[in-house]
């Protein structure tokens, strides 16, 4: 009677183990695809997701939409015009229809690779106008070694759509 006992939860207990296996087994596997989902961008920054961006066109409108010292948080999409080839701490994106947007990193924070143009991107953070005046405008000119009737030509302040970004998502 006690062999039988004995061999009854010794089967039991092989049976629980077997079945907690199969529990670890599938937990194992899910974290695995949620990687795989997620390796097809390289982060650089802060963790976002590629979840709720916008389209360059949209950010374009919303741009339009501003005035200088207006700021809006705002993640979108879009493809990488240029990046700085020292370091990577810049980068200007395609807003469509031969606009731009200077993208800079908060507190200079991280930086993105130099051979990334033409990369799609994500990025997420904070858009605002700036606007630069004549004088400075003018002050620029003469200090990147333009001639007289170049800098005399400067006479409406530029605007410039610019965003700080906390995060970046760049596709692989």
């Amino acid at each position: 009677m006690r062999q039988i006992i004995t061999v009854f939860f010794v089967a039991i207990t092989m049976i629980a183990c077997k079945q907690e296996k199969k529990e670890n087994d599938t937990q194992t596997t899910e974290p695995a695809q949620v990687e795989k989902e997620v390796a097809a961008y390289e982060s650089f920054g802060a963790k976002i997701d590629d979840k709720s961006s916008m389209t360059m066109t949209a950010m374009a409108a919303k741009f339009d939409e501003m005035k200088p010292g207006d700021t809006i948080d705002v993640k979108f999409t879009s493809t990488i015009n240029s990046v700085c080839k020292k370091k990577g701490c810049w980068m200007r994106l395609d807003l469509g229809d031969d606009k731009e947007t200077m993208v800079r990193f908060k507190d200079y924070g991280f930086f993105v690779p130099l051979d990334s143009d033409g990369a799609e991107v994500i990025v997420n953070g904070k858009a605002f106008v700036a606007e630069t005046s004549v004088e400075d405008l003018k002050h620029y000119a003469k200090d990147a070694g333009k001639s007289e009737e170049e800098i005399a030509a400067i006479t409406e302040p530029s605007v410039t759509y610019s965003f700080l970004a906390d995060g970046v998502l760049m596709k692989q």
